[in-house]
């Protein structure tokens, strides 16, 4: 049985555990803090990663396509080639150029640190530019973020859209995605 390690608080901890979830696998948790990784597992130290019967993985992207090869009986990639590609465009977009931009702002938004007013507004028009990009990628006229099908596109918007959210209400005053993707509020409370 598989073992993810990390904890609760990150989202790409949650990122995986929600696929493990939905994908109905049977799995252990341990808890490991930053600083307390073991770094043969996760070599620059960062949570999750996964003991499995064949090794560690670290990187949740790396995790998640492993759980969905090992596990395949519910898919969360298309059988579709060009579906999936499309499933895997969206990680990428929602993790490189959403919640990575939003996370220069996270020291200030959720821990008390201070951030620089040249770094916020970076920020801001980088996420202005990167939202209204994703708006044209994500599939707001279907269930899920990617079509008809749970993917694990979903479950990275789940976990990712809304610190995006949070953390731009609280530097900016206004939430940014509300702002730039009106219709993810709608898809963040049919997830909820």
């Amino acid at each position: 049985m598989p073992t993810l390690i990390g904890f609760a608080a990150s989202n790409y901890y949650n990122k995986v555990r929600l696929a493990l979830l939905e994908k109905g696998v049977a799995f252990d948790e341990e808890i490991a803090w930053m600083g307390e990784t073991d770094l043969a597992a996760s070599p620059l130290g960062k949570v999750p990663y996964l003991r499995t019967d064949a090794g560690m993985l670290s990187e949740s992207s790396a995790i998640n396509e492993y759980i969905e090869a090992a596990y395949p009986q519910v898919p969360l990639l298309p059988a579709d080639p060009y579906a999936a590609a499309k499933v895997r465009e969206l990680v990428l977009y929602l993790e490189l150029h959403l919640e990575l931009v939003a996370r220069n702002v996270y020291p200030e938004a959720f821990f008390g640190g201070k951030v620089g007013d040249g770094l916020k507004q970076l920020t801001a028009r980088q996420l202005a530019k990167n939202l209204a990009a994703f708006a044209k990628l994500a599939r707001f006229d279907t269930p899920f973020i990617a079509g008809d099908q749970f993917t694990l596109a979903d479950c990275a918007a789940i976990v990712h859209l809304p610190l995006v959210a949070n953390a731009t209400k609280v530097i900016y005053g206004q939430d940014l995605l509300a702002e730039h993707v009106p219709a993810a509020r709608d898809y963040l409370k049919r997830m909820a």
